[in-house]
């Protein structure tokens, strides 16, 4: 049978109406301004946020920054978190950085012995008499006497109670009221005095770069190469060595529980890791170790914040 012209075109249209209605969709891509295709956007994940009391290692980190950020000994983080190279730390790890708690296991728990105390025997109900008629039970106590003895063993009878003429009553001489001793107010400390601990200049250089929070986290004092480098506060060495880019030979001294040091650029280092130094004792030699030219970069840091020095030294 022939088909029309019409009839055939009518054909085709559906058969290729039928064919398009099966092929997957096509992916759609972007095109840029000077017609690059990009492939289609990812959506980003969100940012991971350090449990408190950690942080997150970021590119670049080294146990020392991190320790001096945080104002703790890189051995005491390494510590806390398993660490047997501190060298060995891999990006978003996520470290401790705060000291942990004591285990409740090692804390002093309440004593579990309860203290046990005799209970009173209850008194005794006496058995209703024979008559049915209950009555009140005889009090009062008497003296020892043959006539007490005897009416004791006398139950019906009348029970003669020995009057008893009361004591007056001594009140003690009334006392004038203590009136509560007026405590004198505690001093209070001006602000930025670095919980008292006695500061002292690192160097007898002048100062050529002042401290800002954007470009400079402490001073910069100036010197001649093999100057000594003194420490500004008694404390304990918790890091000497250079590890720290951008800091050559660097020491940092632990003060207190607040407060650390940092003394950078030294030519050569004179105290070790775990030393105890005192305040005004040489412990480097000015040098320019990662620096431009020979001086001393002295920092103050409060619980790992840098603060400015110069709020804490003395007044030259």
């Amino acid at each position: 049978m022939m088909l029309s012209r019409s009839s055939l075109s009518s054909l085709l249209i559906v058969l290729t109406l039928a064919a398009c209605a099966t092929k997957a969709p096509v992916p759609v891509t972007e095109r840029s301004r000077s017609g690059a295709v990009t492939a289609p956007a990812e959506t980003a994940a969100p940012p991971r946020v350090a449990r408190p009391g950690h942080y997150i290692v970021k590119p670049g980190d080294t146990l020392i920054r991190i320790a001096l950020d945080h104002g703790q000994n890189y051995r005491d983080i390494a510590a806390w978190n398993g660490l047997e190279n501190p060298n060995l730390i891999e990006v978003g790890q996520e470290l401790r950085v705060v000291r942990p708690e004591a285990p409740a296991a090692s804390r002093p728990a309440a004593s579990s012995t309860a203290e046990t105390r005799p209970v009173a025997p209850a008194a005794a109900v006496p058995a209703a008499p024979a008559d049915g008629v209950r009555r009140e039970p005889k009090g009062g106590k008497l003296p020892y006497s043959e006539q007490a003895w005897a009416q004791a063993q006398k139950p019906d009878a009348p029970l003669v109670v020995a009057k008893v003429e009361p004591k007056p009553e001594v009140k003690p001489d009334a006392k004038p009221e203590a009136k509560p001793e007026s405590k004198p107010e505690p001093k209070q400390e001006p602000a930025g005095n670095g919980d008292k601990i006695d500061w002292a200049w690192p160097a007898s250089g002048k100062v050529i770069a002042a401290f800002n929070e954007t470009s400079s986290k402490g001073v910069d004092l100036a010197g001649k190469p093999g100057d000594p480098v003194l420490a500004a506060a008694g404390g304990r060495v918790v890091y000497a060595g250079t590890g720290l880019r951008g800091y050559g030979k660097l020491v940092i001294v632990k003060h207190d529980n607040s407060f650390l040091s940092a003394y950078a650029h030294n030519q050569s280092l004179l105290v070790k890791e775990g030393q105890a130094v005192s305040k005004g004792q040489k412990i480097a030699e000015l040098g320019d170790t990662d620096s431009d030219r020979p001086k001393l970069h002295f920092e103050i840091r409060r619980q790992g914040k840098p603060v400015d020095p110069s709020k804490y030294l003395p007044p030259r």
